[in-house]
Protein backbone atom coordinates (compact mmCIF):
# COMPACT_ATOMS: atom_id res chain seq x y z
CA UNK A 1 0.00 0.00 0.00
CA UNK A 2 1.20 3.11 -0.86
CA UNK A 3 2.14 6.06 1.97
CA UNK A 4 -0.25 8.41 0.95
CA UNK A 5 -2.98 6.13 0.74
CA UNK A 6 -1.95 4.23 3.88
CA UNK A 7 -2.23 7.81 5.94
CA UNK A 8 -5.18 8.09 4.23
CA UNK A 9 -7.27 5.07 5.26
CA UNK A 10 -5.51 5.48 9.07
CA UNK A 11 -6.60 9.57 9.49
CA UNK A 12 -9.77 8.81 8.39
CA UNK A 13 -10.46 5.90 11.00
CA UNK A 14 -8.84 8.44 13.18
CA UNK A 15 -11.97 10.83 11.65
CA UNK A 16 -14.50 8.32 12.37
CA UNK A 17 -13.28 8.57 15.93
CA UNK A 18 -13.66 12.09 16.47
CA UNK A 19 -16.76 12.32 15.10
CA UNK A 20 -18.21 9.87 16.66
CA UNK A 21 -17.19 11.20 19.91
CA UNK A 22 -18.47 14.73 18.49
CA UNK A 23 -21.51 13.34 17.80
CA UNK A 24 -22.02 11.67 20.61
CA UNK A 25 -21.15 15.71 22.58
CA UNK A 26 -24.04 16.99 20.70
CA UNK A 27 -26.43 14.01 20.92
CA UNK A 28 -26.50 14.51 24.92
CA UNK A 29 -24.56 17.75 25.79
CA UNK A 30 -27.30 20.50 25.30
CA UNK A 31 -29.85 17.71 26.89
CA UNK A 32 -27.33 17.30 30.07
CA UNK A 33 -26.79 20.83 30.52
CA UNK A 34 -30.39 21.31 30.55
CA UNK A 35 -30.45 18.59 33.06
CA UNK A 36 -27.62 20.50 35.99
CA UNK A 37 -27.82 23.99 34.72
CA UNK A 38 -29.04 26.76 37.15
CA UNK A 39 -29.94 28.72 34.34
CA UNK A 40 -31.92 26.54 31.26
CA UNK A 41 -30.88 29.25 28.85
CA UNK A 42 -27.26 27.64 29.41
CA UNK A 43 -28.11 24.55 28.27
CA UNK A 44 -25.84 24.61 25.62
CA UNK A 45 -23.09 26.41 27.41
CA UNK A 46 -20.91 22.77 27.38
CA UNK A 47 -21.31 22.84 23.69
CA UNK A 48 -19.93 26.69 23.79
CA UNK A 49 -17.00 25.58 26.31
CA UNK A 50 -16.43 22.52 23.71
CA UNK A 51 -16.10 24.94 20.45
CA UNK A 52 -14.52 27.49 22.45
CA UNK A 53 -11.67 25.40 23.94
CA UNK A 54 -10.78 24.27 20.51
CA UNK A 55 -10.83 27.94 19.35
CA UNK A 56 -8.15 28.74 21.52
CA UNK A 57 -6.61 25.80 20.87
CA UNK A 58 -6.34 25.68 16.79
CA UNK A 59 -3.17 27.85 16.08
CA UNK A 60 -1.27 26.77 19.16
CA UNK A 61 -1.88 23.11 18.24
CA UNK A 62 -0.63 24.05 14.40
CA UNK A 63 2.25 25.70 15.63
CA UNK A 64 2.80 22.65 18.03
CA UNK A 65 2.75 20.04 14.79
CA UNK A 66 5.15 22.09 13.11
CA UNK A 67 7.68 22.36 15.53
CA UNK A 68 7.07 18.67 16.81
CA UNK A 69 5.67 16.75 13.58
CA UNK A 70 1.80 15.37 12.87
CA UNK A 71 1.92 11.93 14.59
CA UNK A 72 3.11 13.74 18.18
CA UNK A 73 0.68 16.58 17.93
CA UNK A 74 -2.40 13.46 17.07
CA UNK A 75 -1.14 11.59 19.86
CA UNK A 76 -0.91 14.83 22.57
CA UNK A 77 -4.46 15.77 21.46
CA UNK A 78 -5.59 11.93 22.15
CA UNK A 79 -4.54 11.76 25.24
CA UNK A 80 -6.14 14.92 26.02
CA UNK A 81 -9.49 13.64 24.87
CA UNK A 82 -8.72 10.40 27.26
CA UNK A 83 -8.36 13.06 30.37
CA UNK A 84 -11.42 14.83 29.36
CA UNK A 85 -13.79 11.90 29.18
CA UNK A 86 -13.07 11.22 32.23
CA UNK A 87 -14.38 14.71 33.68
CA UNK A 88 -17.39 14.66 31.56
CA UNK A 89 -17.65 11.41 32.85
CA UNK A 90 -16.96 13.03 36.52
CA UNK A 91 -19.47 15.49 35.89
CA UNK A 92 -22.51 13.26 35.52
CA UNK A 93 -21.54 10.76 38.35
CA UNK A 94 -21.00 13.91 40.65
CA UNK A 95 -23.52 16.52 38.52
CA UNK A 96 -21.74 19.18 38.10
CA UNK A 97 -22.60 21.53 35.50
CA UNK A 98 -18.92 23.60 36.30
CA UNK A 99 -17.00 20.28 35.88
CA UNK A 100 -19.00 19.19 32.56
CA UNK A 101 -17.98 22.55 31.36
CA UNK A 102 -14.64 22.28 31.84
CA UNK A 103 -14.73 18.52 30.88
CA UNK A 104 -15.88 20.38 27.11
CA UNK A 105 -13.35 22.94 27.22
CA UNK A 106 -10.55 19.57 27.41
CA UNK A 107 -12.25 18.25 24.81
CA UNK A 108 -12.47 21.58 22.17
CA UNK A 109 -8.50 20.72 22.53
CA UNK A 110 -8.20 16.97 21.33
CA UNK A 111 -10.78 18.22 18.61
CA UNK A 112 -8.45 21.36 17.94
CA UNK A 113 -5.87 18.60 16.81
CA UNK A 114 -7.91 16.53 14.89
CA UNK A 115 -8.77 19.16 12.62
CA UNK A 116 -5.72 18.57 11.30
CA UNK A 117 -6.35 15.23 10.57
CA UNK A 118 -7.22 16.59 6.57
CA UNK A 119 -4.44 18.76 6.06
CA UNK A 120 -2.05 16.29 7.25
CA UNK A 121 -3.86 13.85 4.26
CA UNK A 122 -2.82 16.33 1.76
CA UNK A 123 0.87 17.36 3.17
CA UNK A 124 1.70 13.87 2.34
CA UNK A 125 -0.36 13.28 -1.27
CA UNK A 126 0.28 14.20 -4.31
CA UNK A 127 -0.68 17.17 -5.99
CA UNK A 128 -2.91 15.16 -8.25
CA UNK A 129 -4.53 13.10 -4.65
CA UNK A 130 -4.79 15.69 -2.82
CA UNK A 131 -8.56 17.26 -3.14
CA UNK A 132 -9.11 13.36 -2.91
CA UNK A 133 -7.15 12.88 0.08
CA UNK A 134 -8.96 15.58 1.89
CA UNK A 135 -12.14 14.56 1.16
CA UNK A 136 -11.65 10.59 1.95
CA UNK A 137 -10.17 11.53 5.45
CA UNK A 138 -13.56 13.69 5.88
CA UNK A 139 -15.51 10.41 4.73
CA UNK A 140 -14.50 8.82 7.53
CA UNK A 141 -16.42 10.48 9.49
CA UNK A 142 -19.30 8.54 8.00
CA UNK A 143 -18.90 5.93 10.44
CA UNK A 144 -19.07 8.30 13.62
CA UNK A 145 -22.55 9.77 12.07
CA UNK A 146 -23.91 6.05 12.37
CA UNK A 147 -21.67 4.82 15.76
CA UNK A 148 -22.29 8.01 17.72
CA UNK A 149 -26.31 7.89 18.02
CA UNK A 150 -26.37 4.42 18.02
CA UNK A 151 -23.55 4.32 21.10
CA UNK A 152 -25.22 7.31 22.85
CA UNK A 153 -29.17 5.40 22.72
CA UNK A 154 -27.70 2.59 23.87
CA UNK A 155 -25.02 3.76 26.84
CA UNK A 156 -27.19 7.09 28.24
CA UNK A 157 -28.75 5.17 30.75
CA UNK A 158 -26.29 2.17 30.76
CA UNK A 159 -24.91 3.37 34.08
CA UNK A 160 -25.83 4.30 37.65
CA UNK A 161 -26.66 8.11 36.45
CA UNK A 162 -27.73 9.76 33.61
CA UNK A 163 -25.43 10.43 30.46
CA UNK A 164 -22.61 8.70 32.27
CA UNK A 165 -22.48 5.86 29.86
CA UNK A 166 -21.47 7.95 27.00
CA UNK A 167 -19.72 10.20 28.27
CA UNK A 168 -17.58 6.98 29.79
CA UNK A 169 -17.65 6.17 26.11
CA UNK A 170 -15.35 9.56 24.87
CA UNK A 171 -12.30 7.92 27.13
CA UNK A 172 -12.62 4.51 24.22
CA UNK A 173 -12.76 6.65 21.32
CA UNK A 174 -10.22 8.57 21.97
CA UNK A 175 -7.63 6.08 23.45
CA UNK A 176 -8.49 3.61 20.26
CA UNK A 177 -7.38 7.22 18.22
CA UNK A 178 -4.05 7.18 20.28
CA UNK A 179 -3.09 3.87 19.21
CA UNK A 180 -4.02 4.61 15.14
CA UNK A 181 -1.95 7.55 15.32
CA UNK A 182 1.03 5.38 15.80
CA UNK A 183 0.71 4.09 11.75
CA UNK A 184 0.98 7.20 10.41
CA UNK A 185 3.78 8.74 8.22
CA UNK A 186 3.95 12.18 7.35
CA UNK A 187 7.07 13.58 6.08
CA UNK A 188 8.65 16.07 8.36
CA UNK A 189 9.46 20.10 6.99
CA UNK A 190 12.69 20.48 5.83
CA UNK A 191 15.24 22.24 8.20
CA UNK A 192 14.93 25.37 5.57
CA UNK A 193 11.03 25.05 6.01
CA UNK A 194 11.23 25.09 9.53
CA UNK A 195 13.68 27.70 9.33
CA UNK A 196 11.46 30.25 6.82
CA UNK A 197 8.40 31.84 8.07
CA UNK A 198 7.36 32.84 4.92
CA UNK A 199 5.20 35.98 4.02
CA UNK A 200 3.66 38.03 6.75
CA UNK A 201 0.37 36.81 8.05
CA UNK A 202 -0.81 40.06 7.10
CA UNK A 203 -0.29 39.39 3.51
CA UNK A 204 -1.26 35.71 3.39
CA UNK A 205 -5.00 37.03 5.20
CA UNK A 206 -5.06 39.79 2.31
CA UNK A 207 -5.56 37.24 -0.39
CA UNK A 208 -9.34 36.92 -2.30
CA UNK A 209 -8.54 32.88 -1.88
CA UNK A 210 -7.87 33.13 1.93
CA UNK A 211 -11.05 35.50 2.41
CA UNK A 212 -13.51 33.17 0.24
CA UNK A 213 -11.75 29.66 1.82
CA UNK A 214 -12.19 30.71 5.17
CA UNK A 215 -15.45 32.66 4.91
CA UNK A 216 -16.92 29.70 3.15
CA UNK A 217 -15.64 27.07 5.42
CA UNK A 218 -16.57 28.84 8.19
CA UNK A 219 -20.09 29.62 7.49
CA UNK A 220 -21.24 26.01 6.61
CA UNK A 221 -19.47 25.36 10.20
CA UNK A 222 -21.33 28.34 11.94
CA UNK A 223 -24.67 27.46 10.34
CA UNK A 224 -23.88 23.40 11.06
CA UNK A 225 -23.04 24.52 14.67
CA UNK A 226 -26.36 26.76 14.83
CA UNK A 227 -28.81 23.96 13.60
CA UNK A 228 -27.30 21.00 14.76
CA UNK A 229 -26.95 22.35 18.61
CA UNK A 230 -30.42 23.61 18.78
CA UNK A 231 -32.12 20.44 17.18
CA UNK A 232 -32.29 18.14 20.02
CA UNK A 233 -33.65 21.20 22.32
CA UNK A 234 -36.01 22.46 19.66
CA UNK A 235 -37.09 18.46 18.87
CA UNK A 236 -37.73 17.95 22.80
CA UNK A 237 -39.42 21.66 23.40
CA UNK A 238 -41.67 19.86 20.19
CA UNK A 239 -42.45 17.00 22.64
CA UNK A 240 -40.06 14.59 20.21
CA UNK A 241 -38.80 11.39 21.61
CA UNK A 242 -34.56 11.09 22.42
CA UNK A 243 -35.02 8.54 20.06
CA UNK A 244 -36.31 10.93 17.37
CA UNK A 245 -33.63 12.93 18.28
CA UNK A 246 -30.46 10.45 17.62
CA UNK A 247 -31.92 9.48 14.59
CA UNK A 248 -32.03 13.30 12.83
CA UNK A 249 -28.46 14.11 14.25
CA UNK A 250 -27.35 10.59 12.58
CA UNK A 251 -28.61 11.12 9.43
CA UNK A 252 -27.94 14.98 9.87
CA UNK A 253 -23.77 13.74 10.24
CA UNK A 254 -24.19 10.67 7.70
CA UNK A 255 -25.01 14.25 5.19
CA UNK A 256 -22.22 15.48 6.41
CA UNK A 257 -19.84 12.87 5.99
CA UNK A 258 -21.41 10.74 3.15
CA UNK A 259 -20.49 13.10 0.39
CA UNK A 260 -17.18 13.18 0.74
CA UNK A 261 -16.79 10.05 -1.31
CA UNK A 262 -17.49 11.84 -4.28
CA UNK A 263 -16.77 15.53 -3.19
CA UNK A 264 -13.10 15.27 -4.30
CA UNK A 265 -13.83 14.07 -7.88
CA UNK A 266 -17.04 16.51 -8.19
CA UNK A 267 -14.79 19.53 -7.43
CA UNK A 268 -12.05 17.82 -9.94
CA UNK A 269 -14.68 17.75 -12.55
CA UNK A 270 -16.87 20.85 -11.82
CA UNK A 271 -14.74 23.61 -9.74
CA UNK A 272 -14.31 24.24 -6.31
CA UNK A 273 -16.06 27.36 -6.30
CA UNK A 274 -19.31 26.06 -8.23
CA UNK A 275 -19.56 23.16 -5.81
CA UNK A 276 -19.52 25.52 -2.73
CA UNK A 277 -22.09 27.64 -4.64
CA UNK A 278 -24.35 24.28 -4.25
CA UNK A 279 -23.36 23.95 -0.73
CA UNK A 280 -24.59 27.17 -0.50
CA UNK A 281 -28.45 26.45 -2.03
CA UNK A 282 -28.40 23.56 -0.29
CA UNK A 283 -28.06 25.57 3.22
CA UNK A 284 -30.85 27.62 1.90
CA UNK A 285 -33.22 24.55 1.09
CA UNK A 286 -32.43 23.49 4.56
CA UNK A 287 -33.67 26.70 6.28
CA UNK A 288 -36.58 26.68 4.09
CA UNK A 289 -37.84 22.59 5.23
CA UNK A 290 -36.67 24.00 8.70
CA UNK A 291 -39.42 26.62 8.55
CA UNK A 292 -42.19 24.72 6.98
CA UNK A 293 -43.14 22.86 9.94
CA UNK A 294 -41.90 20.61 13.55
CA UNK A 295 -42.77 17.19 12.43
CA UNK A 296 -40.04 14.49 12.37
CA UNK A 297 -39.93 14.59 8.47
CA UNK A 298 -39.27 18.48 8.73
CA UNK A 299 -36.31 18.24 11.01
CA UNK A 300 -34.78 14.84 8.73
CA UNK A 301 -35.09 16.28 5.75
CA UNK A 302 -33.56 20.06 6.87
CA UNK A 303 -30.72 18.43 9.15
CA UNK A 304 -29.91 16.36 6.41
CA UNK A 305 -29.72 19.07 3.95
CA UNK A 306 -27.57 21.01 6.29
CA UNK A 307 -25.00 17.92 6.20
CA UNK A 308 -24.65 18.05 2.56
CA UNK A 309 -24.57 21.88 2.20
CA UNK A 310 -21.95 21.48 5.16
CA UNK A 311 -19.72 18.89 3.42
CA UNK A 312 -19.87 21.11 0.03
CA UNK A 313 -18.61 24.04 1.79
CA UNK A 314 -15.90 22.47 4.46
CA UNK A 315 -14.58 19.98 1.72
CA UNK A 316 -14.30 23.21 -0.89
CA UNK A 317 -13.08 25.34 2.01
CA UNK A 318 -10.04 23.37 2.71
CA UNK A 319 -9.27 22.48 -1.11
CA UNK A 320 -9.19 26.20 -1.87
CA UNK A 321 -6.61 27.19 1.57
CA UNK A 322 -4.31 25.04 0.19
CA UNK A 323 -4.02 27.57 -2.40
CA UNK A 324 -3.18 30.06 0.00
CA UNK A 325 0.31 29.37 1.29
CA UNK A 326 3.22 27.59 0.47
CA UNK A 327 4.87 24.53 2.68
CA UNK A 328 6.83 26.67 5.35
CA UNK A 329 3.29 29.03 5.67
CA UNK A 330 1.06 26.65 6.37
CA UNK A 331 0.88 25.97 10.07
CA UNK A 332 0.64 29.51 10.58
CA UNK A 333 -2.28 29.50 7.78
CA UNK A 334 -3.93 26.58 9.12
CA UNK A 335 -4.12 27.94 12.54
CA UNK A 336 -5.38 31.06 11.60
CA UNK A 337 -8.11 29.33 9.31
CA UNK A 338 -9.54 27.02 12.29
CA UNK A 339 -8.93 29.57 14.67
CA UNK A 340 -11.87 31.82 13.11
CA UNK A 341 -13.83 28.83 12.10
CA UNK A 342 -14.44 27.52 15.59
CA UNK A 343 -14.68 31.48 16.99
CA UNK A 344 -17.18 31.33 14.73
CA UNK A 345 -18.41 28.06 16.16
CA UNK A 346 -18.84 29.42 19.55
CA UNK A 347 -20.74 31.99 19.05
CA UNK A 348 -23.10 29.79 16.91
CA UNK A 349 -23.44 26.82 19.42
CA UNK A 350 -23.79 30.06 22.74
CA UNK A 351 -26.29 31.67 20.51
CA UNK A 352 -28.42 28.69 19.91
CA UNK A 353 -28.85 28.01 23.54
CA UNK A 354 -29.94 31.20 23.85
CA UNK A 355 -32.24 31.71 20.68
CA UNK A 356 -34.30 28.36 20.84
CA UNK A 357 -35.35 28.40 24.52
CA UNK A 358 -36.28 31.93 24.21
CA UNK A 359 -37.10 32.89 20.94
CA UNK A 360 -38.11 29.38 19.30
CA UNK A 361 -37.01 27.43 16.60
CA UNK A 362 -37.97 29.79 13.72
CA UNK A 363 -35.99 32.33 15.06
CA UNK A 364 -33.09 30.11 15.18
CA UNK A 365 -33.27 29.41 11.35
CA UNK A 366 -34.23 33.24 10.19
CA UNK A 367 -31.09 34.01 12.14
CA UNK A 368 -29.23 31.86 9.72
CA UNK A 369 -29.75 33.16 6.46
CA UNK A 370 -27.83 36.43 6.35
CA UNK A 371 -25.15 34.38 7.07
CA UNK A 372 -25.57 32.08 4.28
CA UNK A 373 -26.30 34.84 2.03
CA UNK A 374 -22.66 36.23 2.76
CA UNK A 375 -21.24 33.00 1.65
CA UNK A 376 -22.78 33.41 -1.27
CA UNK A 377 -22.09 36.97 -2.43
CA UNK A 378 -17.81 36.13 -1.28
CA UNK A 379 -18.25 33.50 -3.65
CA UNK A 380 -19.78 34.87 -6.61
CA UNK A 381 -17.13 38.16 -6.09
CA UNK A 382 -13.98 35.26 -6.33
CA UNK A 383 -15.63 34.12 -9.72
CA UNK A 384 -15.94 37.67 -10.87
CA UNK A 385 -12.16 38.28 -9.97
CA UNK A 386 -11.03 35.09 -11.37
CA UNK A 387 -12.84 35.39 -14.52
CA UNK A 388 -11.07 39.09 -15.04
CA UNK A 389 -8.01 37.58 -14.13
CA UNK A 390 -8.71 35.02 -17.30
CA UNK A 391 -9.39 37.39 -19.28
CA UNK A 392 -6.64 39.72 -18.92
CA UNK A 393 -4.17 36.68 -19.34
CA UNK A 394 -5.79 36.31 -22.74
CA UNK A 395 -5.87 39.45 -23.97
Amino acid sequence: MQADRKNVLLLAACQALIVTSNVVLISINSLAGHALAPNKALATLPVTCFVLGGAVCTVPASLLMHRLGRKRGFSLGAAVGIVSGVCCAAAAYLHSFALLCAGNVIFGVYSACAQYYRFAAADAASASFKHRAISLVLAGGIVGGVLGPESSKLTKDALSAPFLGSYASLIVFAALALLLVQGVQIPPLTEAERATTGRPLRAIMKQPVFIVAVLGAGVGATVMNLLMTATPLAMQMCHHEYSDSALVIEWHVIGMYAPAFVMGSLIQRFGVLQIMTCGVVMMLACVGIALAGISVAHFWFALVLLGVGWSALYVGGTTLLTEAYVPSERAKTQGVNDFLIFASMALSSLSAGLLVTTRGWSVVNYASLPVILAAGVALTWLRVQRSRQARAVAA
